[in-house]
């Protein structure tokens, strides 16, 4: 039996935290494509959000004059850089000298950070800048450094070694850790997990598609990490809302075909034993499932392709043998009217991922000025009411993984429809 959270004392500090984590809506399953250089010429993207008394998930996001930039220490600064001035230390730990594309997040989610306590008017907050470069051994360092400089708090690291090596540290000093890896093995007490996690976009779409009707399902599954991960929760999904799994087949990653070929006596023809088929795979992998699909007689009208929030790109909207399927995901909405503020600071796009770095640092402004000097304790983190964001609805989980408020949104003509919008609370479990 679930409940809502209730009780006055609650109701009134989360307000406080709604009003200074403005909701505008959600982003989807993030990924690491660089960012791209936005002209000059480019449309006047609208200012920041307001500050309010209380929020409706709902609502637009309202106008104020933009606030002036945040004072930043060099990058080159010993022991890292700064950004703010306040008498609360918190730090963000990034691969801002990361091999390949993992330095270009970085900068991003460290733009965003700067951006978020930037619209923060009078944030009492230091955040200390470190540099992990992408390694559990700088991670550690940086951690090390960060607990030595007075950090209360540590946001990040991005990538699931560093992540654990940091927790490492930072549990040691009894400071908690609020990081970006999708790797829920390196969550815990004291390690919680702010990114979009498969487990919760797998349950939301069983889910929807159980309530739609749906009744027997089949899977084609990459072997990768992340197609075996959604495979353990698809099945776990699928059992308690009583749909039945007719088949599986699993492929390697970039060759579908074989499992496509085997998968057809259920999905294909004129009479399928599957209403519905779940497809955990990204954008670079679906043009091949997709052409496989067509040549076996795959027909999306007769069986409904299911997918998570790696679906949401345009790319994958624009497959025709995916029109018409579903894939649960953060609304786009709140990513977009962040994007557009982050464009109109930087002059380019931001990565998709750039909003957990912005929610995170509002995150530790408004919990500090809600909650003083229990800011940042393990009652208050996991508090079941849960915060909101630019990614929405989000509590953490005392074992370090989060809930998070997701849409379903369905491929239509080339394009992504919501069908099912996202709750604005969550439920809490008695």
């Amino acid at each position: 039996m679930a409940r809502f959270v209730t009780g006055s004392r609650r109701r009134a500090w989360a307000a406080v935290l709604m009003a200074s984590l403005t909701l505008a809506g959600c982003v989807g399953s993030g990924s690491m494509v660089p960012p791209r250089s936005v002209g000059r010429t480019a449309a006047a993207a609208p200012p920041p959000p307001p500050q309010v008394e209380e929020i409706d998930p709902g609502a637009p996001v309202g106008s104020i004059t933009p606030t002036p930039p945040v004072a930043s220490a060099p990058l080159g600064a010993p022991g890292g850089t700064t950004v703010g001035n306040g008498p609360v230390r918190v730090a963000l730990i990034l691969p801002l000298t990361g091999q390949g594309q993992s330095a270009v997040a970085a900068q991003s989610l460290k733009n965003a950070a700067d951006l978020a306590l930037a619209e923060a008017q009078g944030a009492d907050i230091t955040l200390l800048v470190k540099d992990d470069r992408g390694t559990p051994e700088g991670a550690r360092e940086a951690a090390s450094q960060a607990v030595a400089e007075g950090a209360e708090l540590i946001l990040g690291p991005l990538f699931a070694g560093s992540v654990q090596a940091a927790g490492q540290v930072a549990r040691q000093a009894g400071k908690p850790v609020v990081a970006f890896s999708t790797d829920t093995a390196v969550a815990g007490p004291g390690v919680y997990l702010l990114s979009f996690l498969v487990q919760a976009e797998v349950d939301r779409i069983v889910a929807y598609a159980a309530q739609q009707g749906r009744r027997s399902v089949a899977a084609l599954v990459p072997e990768t990490t992340y197609g075996r991960v959604a495979e353990a929760q698809f099945q776990q999904a699928a059992a308690r809302h009583g749909l039945r799994v007719v088949d599986v087949e699993r492929y390697p990653a970039g060759q579908p075909q074989g499992a496509v070929q085997r998968l057809g006596r259920v999905i294909a023809g004129p009479a399928p034993q599957a209403d519905s088929v779940f497809i955990p795979e990204n954008g670079d992998g679906l043009p091949a499932v997709a052409q496989a699909l067509q040549m076996a007689g795959f027909d999306a009208q007769r069986v409904k392709p299911l997918g998570t929030g790696i679906w949401n790109e345009q790319r994958v909207h624009a497959l025709p043998a995916l029109q018409g399927g579903w894939f649960a995901a953060p609304d786009n909405r709140g990513f977009q009217a962040f994007a557009a503020r982050y464009r109109a600071r930087y002059n380019t796009d931001p990565i998709r991922l750039a909003t957990l770095s912005y929610d995170a640092v509002t995150l530790a402004v408004a919990l500090n000025r809600a909650r003083g000097p229990q800011r940042y304790t393990e009652g208050v983190l996991t508090d079941p009411a849960g915060f909101a964001g630019a990614d929405g609805v989000f509590r953490f989980k005392p074992d370090g993984t989060n809930d998070r408020a997701l849409a379903v949104q369905e491929i239509r003509d080339g394009a992504a429809v919501m069908v099912s919008g996202a709750p604005r609370t969550l439920v809490a479990s008695n």
